[in-house]
């Protein structure tokens, strides 16, 4: 399997989420990552180990133990005023990401902003070129944008999804994130997917990891 070039995250490596789908076959399955995942890169699966042609250890595939908490679905209104506030707007650590960078033309563009609560939300219009995968892009960025703050960036390091059904191609749905938990470097997160007409999609949790000082 191949992570294509252009649905990077951080600059020279994929975007955690639409990675981790990619890796799991959009399975309901969860992912760690172990190394920044490498764009344009062969990779292989063996007993649920993903290596690199090199022989390192990419990441780990793990079955999904269920997903207890969704985070509360909110208006496409307030989703769509929420993400005014979306803080990539002026100061965004990895400005090129394929989710949520405002100026990938060809990116998801979930600009996911905070609400009162601490929690964030985002309108997301559902692309042509959906796959499993695409879903578990717009899964991740929004419960990272919940800890992420000036000068304290994180990344991905595990995500497990469990989708009910994909969203139609066209459709604006709303994506809802939240920190459930921070302990040192680490912020445990939930995601949730909600349709046009506020039904569950899909939901997600991940564990994100702070980087730098």
């Amino acid at each position: 399997m191949i992570i294509p070039a252009r649905f990077n995250g951080p600059p020279g490596s994929g975007n955690g989420g639409y990675s981790a789908g990619v890796l799991a076959g959009g399975a309901d399955r969860e992912v760690t990552l172990l190394l920044p995942p490498p764009l344009d890169t062969p990779l292989t699966v063996t007993d649920d180990d993903v290596h690199d042609p090199d022989g390192r250890l990419v990441a780990r595939l793990a079955p999904l133990d269920g997903i207890e908490d969704a985070v509360p679905p909110v208006s496409p209104a307030t989703a769509a005023e929420a993400a005014t506030r979306y803080p990539g707007l002026t100061d965004h650590p990895f400005p090129t990401c394929y989710v949520c960078s405002p100026d990938r033309p060809d990116g998801l563009r979930v600009l996911a902003g905070p609400l009162p609560d601490g929690s964030t939300a985002a309108p997301w219009t559902v692309p042509a070129d959906l796959t499993p995968a695409t879903v578990w892009a717009a899964l991740d960025c929004p419960g990272g944008w919940a800890v992420i703050g000036s000068g304290r960036p994180f990344v991905l390091g595990r995500i497990g999804v469990r989708i009910a059904r994909l969203p139609a191609v066209g459709d604006v749905c709303v994506v809802r994130g939240a920190c459930t938990l921070i302990e040192g470097r680490k912020a445990r997160v939930l995601t949730t997917l909600y349709g046009p007409d506020g039904a569950e999609l899909a939901r997600a949790r991940a564990t994100w990891i702070r980087v730098g000082s």
